[in-house]
């Protein structure tokens, strides 16, 4: 939150209040979920093991491989490889089933050794010289069973290193081209999966696939209720839009039908395929302005809120929390349009997310504080709203026990709970029942750790709290209150600190409130 005029006014007081800008904020801090998905214990790559029918013929349990036989298994794929090449060299001089099997064949061996294990021997492809005769074999006309094994190759190259996933380029334009209806669902899904390897490496890949016109074809392959293929293409999707450029984002929204398919999805699938098609949700909503405006006037936020209440998966709490979060993070007038205050849907948004602040689960207390603190940046109404639920109480307890960042998000709530919505840069304007309230039930401590802490931004929230306190509390006590927790030692930790904002905010309080002529009342 910056606080606008301090750099040139070294003694003035703090303009930004708690609130102001915490969608600002949250939106900014959306457009990076690169971390959620970890922590989702989903992966922006993915090697594909088992093949899109279920079929494998490869030991899956032998992950950990000495050296040597690592050693082994380069060798073979180099090996392969050359088969590869063989093979297809033979069939252009004999055509016909002999040379197509052999082919197949081929193929299927240097797959099997590239799905061997969850650290294929790619460098050892590569090297051989795996990419060209691969792309060859991804020629039109070809079978699908040809078609089928060489993506899956391919998929599992562009798993691999960054270096490794850039070998693929010369791959994309066919890949991308038997994504199209003309193809059999299972090349086009595993051309999809391989395609979302390649976009989840990085943005300089993505701008490749949308510069080759990748997304409309992945987007058609949303359309239909085929579980496996939504579900492969929604995972691409999400890794294709991801950003930080909104304009893809913008434009997959605009995809004829596409917004119906997400709420048919998200209102019918399984758990796993609305994992995915959440995640798409995430980046739409974190994204574009215009997708968020879309995605409100639709049953999503309703569907999200039951899938919340009705379902248990880790996986899938997270990027429907996220997706949630986002969509209410825009602007105010967005965000009253969808939480209303005494309708049903804002009061079961406020039990799902008690839910999720009950959780044994670190993430999911955090996404939850996240999606409270963009609600309790709104309206004095939904303000009121959270402070009179059951949250408050998890919130105040989370606030002294739980890990460091889940503090920080719980922080932002609380103190967004105290302040009311105000124009311009002023001083915001007290809530004082809300502040007194909190500060009764000893949530100033947690503030004051917070501003103790190596944590910029979490030092800025307990500073913006402990001025609340300082200046809003009755009968000039908040001073006290204060001293009493060893606050004006922690702030002075900031008299010749490195950012000027928090010197300026940390040196004015104790001037303003702790000067020469405190104490002499006494």
């Amino acid at each position: 939150m910056a606080d606008e005029g301090l750099a040139a006014h070294r003694r003035e007081p703090i303009k930004s209040s708690v609130g102001n800008v915490a969608a600002h904020r949250r939106r900014k801090n959306a457009a990076t979920v690169g971390k959620e998905r970890r922590e989702s214990l989903v992966r922006a790559k993915r090697l594909c093991r088992v093949g899109i029918s279920g079929d494998t013929d490869v030991s899956l349990e032998n992950d950990m491989m000495i050296d040597e036989e690592q050693s082994i298994l380069e060798a073979q794929t180099s090996s392969a490889v050359e088969e590869l090449k063989s093979s297809v060299a033979y069939h252009i001089t004999i055509r016909g089933k002999v040379a197509m099997q052999k082919r197949v064949n081929a193929l299927r061996e240097l797959r099997r050794l590239l799905s061997r294990s969850e650290f294929p021997p790619v460098e050892a492809s590569l090297k051989a010289g795996a990419i060209p005769i691969l792309v060859q074999c991804l020629s039109f006309g070809s079978p699908d069973e040809q078609l089928l094994e060489a993506a899956w190759c391919l998929t599992n190259i562009a798993a691999g290193k960054p270096e490794e996933t850039e070998a693929l380029l010369p791959a994309l334009p066919l890949l991308i081209a038997h994504l199209g209806e003309n193809s059999s669902l299972s090349v086009a899904e595993q051309c999809a999966w391989a395609l979302g390897n390649v976009a989840g490496e990085g943005e300089k890949l993505r701008n490749v696939l949308l510069s080759q016109g990748a997304l409309l074809p992945l987007a058609r392959m949303m359309l239909p209720n085929k579980g496996s293929t939504v579900r492969t293409a929604a995972w691409a999707l999400s890794n294709l839009i991801k950003g930080p450029d909104p304009k893809a984002a913008t434009e997959l929204i605009r995809v004829d039908g596409l917004l119906d398919a997400i709420v048919r999805h998200l209102k019918k699938a399984d758990d796993e395929l609305t994992t995915e098609v959440a995640w798409v949700v995430v980046y739409l909503s974190a994204l574009s302005n215009v997708a968020t405006g879309m995605l409100v006037k639709t049953d999503v936020l309703q569907l999200l809120v039951e899938r919340l209440a009705t379902s248990n998966s880790l996986q899938l709490l997270i990027p429907v929390l996220r997706s949630l979060g986002n969509l209410v993070a825009g602007d105010s007038n967005t965000t009253h349009a969808v939480l209303v205050p005494g309708r049903e849907i804002t009061d079961h948004v406020i039990e799902v997310l008690v839910k999720c602040l009950k959780s044994e689960h670190r993430v999911l207390k955090k996404e939850a504080a996240w999606v409270l603190s963009n609600i309790a940046a709104g309206s004095v109404e939904h303000k009121q709203l959270i402070y009179s639920s059951e949250a408050v109480p998890l919130l105040l307890r989370l606030l002294s026990t739980a890990p460091f960042d889940v503090r920080k998000e719980v922080a932002y709530v609380l103190g967004n709970l105290c302040v009311a919505p105000t124009e311009g840069d002023g001083k915001p304007n007290l809530i004082h029942e809300h502040l007194v309230s909190l500060v009764g039930r000893g949530c100033l401590p947690g503030f004051i750790d917070l501003v103790r802490s190596a944590d910029t931004e979490a030092a800025r929230v307990g500073l913006q709290f402990m001025e609340l306190v300082l200046r809003g509390m009755p009968h000039g006590e908040g001073p006290r209150l204060v001293e009493r927790e060893d606050g004006i030692d922690a702030m002075e930790r900031f008299q010749f600190h490195e950012n000027e904002d928090l010197r300026n905010m940390a040196n004015g309080l104790v001037d303003t409130y702790f000067g020469e002529d405190y104490g002499l009342d006494d």
